[in-house]
Order: C-alpha cells, then sequence, then structure tokens
C-alpha cells in the first residue's frame, strides 16, 4: 500500500493540495478587489436626480400608452380588412 501512496503523490509531493489552497486564496484576492472596484465605479456614476426619474418615467408610460393604442388600431383594421376578404371570399 505505500507504494501506492508514493505512486498517486507522484512527482509534485502533493503539491496540488498546494495548489487548491492557493487557487482558492487567488479566487478570494480577485473577488475582493472586484467588489473594490465595483464600489469605485459606483461612486462615479451621475446619478440621475429624482425628479429627472419622474419625468423620464412619464415620457416612458406614455410611449407604452401610445404605442398600444397605434397598434391596437392597425389590428383593428387589419383584421377588419382581412375579415371583409374572408366574406367576400365565402360569398362566391
Amino acid at each position: 500500500m505505500a507504494a501506492e501512496s508514493t505512486a498517486v503523490s507522484g512527482a509534485n509531493g502533493g503539491a496540488n493540495a498546494r495548489g487548491g489552497v492557493a487557487a482558492a486564496a487567488s479566487w478570494l484576492t480577485n473577488v475582493k478587489e472586484y467588489f473594490q472596484d465595483l464600489r469605485a465605479e459606483m461612486r462615479r456614476v451621475t446619478w440621475p436626480t429624482a425628479k429627472q426619474v419622474q419625468a423620464t418615467t412619464a415620457v416612458v408610460i406614455a410611449a407604452v400608452f401610445l404605442f398600444a393604442a397605434y397598434f391596437a388600431l392597425v389590428d383593428l383594421v387589419l383584421g377588419r380588412g382581412i375579415n371583409q376578404i374572408f366574406q367576400s371570399l365565402a360569398r362566391r
């Protein structure tokens, strides 16, 4: 059995365990650095005021209603037109 365990550890003599710890430490360092950079970027962002957010939201809601009305009208017109075509074809 001793020969098997020597063969398993091989030439690197348990370096896999140390490499795993180093990889985990490197990963934690990278995560910590990522969040530090993220926090720094978020501080540089120019955030809109509450008034700007309200105005933009109102524009978006108005645009949504206008497009909804437009598409409802187009759907109604096309639906009636296609219905008329089918009715005229059915009479033949």
